[in-house]
């Protein structure tokens, strides 16, 4: 007998037009984000005035993503919670395990703990650092994002979360972060049968997932 590949369709287009502008804002804003921070050692664009319009659009089309991401799932589809926050299974058991098949078992052959299926699309450990991503960081950048773009307007509010200093030192700790995640995601989203086997899918919306064994003949 011989394991053979299935497909589901797993990343409806809306989702996959939203996942790729998602990340290019978010790839502008940390790459102009460098620029506005290190200007004497980043001149991508060669204006500083210009890294700061391209930035706070960058920022506006994150926040208004995030919006439609919320309400899609939160109202429309109804499972937010079921696909990003992970269950009391992920908590206990799924979370060790699939840590364990990205640290060694995979460099074995091993195959992954986890199966997709269209209403269990991510591991544990993805739900966990999507839920963080998503429910957290974004929101969180992008609050301070408004506010420093509007700082002389929203002065009292500015004042209120810790003054200019700390809003910026905090902008620039969630960047580092989203950093940090995008580097980790990229690897791991090499790790599956192919390298590539994890990036087609949002490209075209079909996954390959392990159907059961059939004969030979």
């Amino acid at each position: 007998m011989e394991e053979h590949q299935e497909k589901i369709y797993l990343y409806p287009t809306p989702l996959r037009i939203w996942h790729w502008l998602h990340a290019f804002s978010i790839i502008t804003l940390l790459v102009t984000g460098a620029e506005l921070r290190f200007p004497e050692y980043v001149q991508l664009l060669g204006n500083y005035k210009a890294s700061v319009r391209v930035h706070n659009a960058a920022g506006i089309v994150v926040g208004v993503s995030f919006v439609v991401w919320f309400i899609y799932y939160a109202f429309m589809k109804r499972n937010l919670f079921s696909i990003y926050i992970p269950s009391k299974e992920d908590i206990r058991h799924g979370m060790v395990r699939q840590a364990l098949f990205y640290g060694f078992q995979y460099f074995r052959g091993e195959p992954n703990p986890h199966q997709v299926t269209l209403d269990n699309k991510f591991n544990a450990l993805q739900k966990t650092a999507y839920m963080g991503v998503m429910l957290l960081l974004v929101p969180l950048v992008v609050v301070t994002g408004v506010l420093l773009m509007n700082v002389a307007f929203l002065r009292d509010m500015v004042l209120a979360v810790g003054g200019l200093n700390f809003l910026i030192g905090l902008h620039w700790l969630l960047a580092c972060a989203f950093l940090a995640f995008l580097v980790v995601h990229l690897y791991l989203s090499t790790l599956g049968h192919t390298p590539w086997a994890h990036f087609i899918p949002i490209w075209t919306g079909w996954e390959e997932v392990e159907g059961h064994p059939k004969e030979d003949v």
